[in-house]
């Protein structure tokens, strides 16, 4: 993670449903912008590196970041095995949300504007927990997300939505327009080029950065 002077960097055990607690490391510059939630898919953490080069570049943007662990170490261990929990939306939309709830009561982020940013499974919990908290968030960015399995949630988001997706990734590409289609929010769907599903290729998660910033900049940005 960033270490650039000025930064406040800390790890928080941050409460998000039924006495469940989650690790979440909060990055403040001195003047944040806004702070951007990652909400990350399966098999993934907040130590993703593709999830901590977007957030790098966010930083030298001014955004504040916080990057936490949907499930428990113990869920985690078992969705290795069996898949139980990643397509559980309900329940990664409750801890998004719960993560949400702390950043407005938390001294450092109470007074700041929040935005999304999901990949995979955790981009339909991110527009599921920003059609519940639609005050809240301001701006919800989508990584190679499936914002389909948001489904019913999709019409009351009120948040501008930038859904990104590689165009080697063509089934993902026709559910990302499928949901497209559902939101009635201000609304963008770009499709990288060149860009598989992970955004592994040289060049493309730049591009992802650069486009979750510029999104984030223009609504989200105090």
């Amino acid at each position: 993670m960033d270490r650039t002077p000025g930064w406040n960097q800390a790890t928080y055990q941050i409460p998000v449903e039924n006495n469940i607690t989650l690790e979440g490391n909060l990055s403040l510059p001195e003047n944040p912008r806004g702070v951007v939630l990652f909400a990350h898919g399966s098999g993934s953490s907040r130590h993703s590196p593709r999830n901590q080069f977007v957030a790098q570049v966010l930083h030298e943007t001014g955004f504040a970041t916080l990057l936490i662990d949907l499930l428990t170490m113990q869920e985690e261990e078992q969705d290795r095995y069996t898949g139980r929990f990643r397509f559980d939306i309900d329940l990664l939309s409750r801890r998004v949300v719960g993560a949400t709830d702390w950043l407005t009561v938390n001294p450092t982020t109470a007074n700041l504007s929040i935005g999304y940013f999901g990949a995979s499974t955790g981009a339909a919990a991110a527009l599921v927990a920003a059609a519940e908290r639609p005050v809240a968030v301001g701006a919800v960015v989508s990584r190679g997300g499936r914002p389909d399995l948001a489904s019913s949630s999709l019409p009351a988001v009120q948040a501008p939505t930038l859904l990104l997706v590689g165009s080697k990734d063509t089934q993902v590409i026709e559910l990302n327009r499928r949901a497209f289609s559902l939101l009635r929010c201000e609304k963008q769907l770009e499709i990288i080029p060149g860009a598989s599903h992970l955004f592994e290729e040289p060049g493309t998660l730049e591009k992802v950065a650069q486009l979750a910033s510029q999104w984030f900049t223009r609504y989200l940005a105090v």
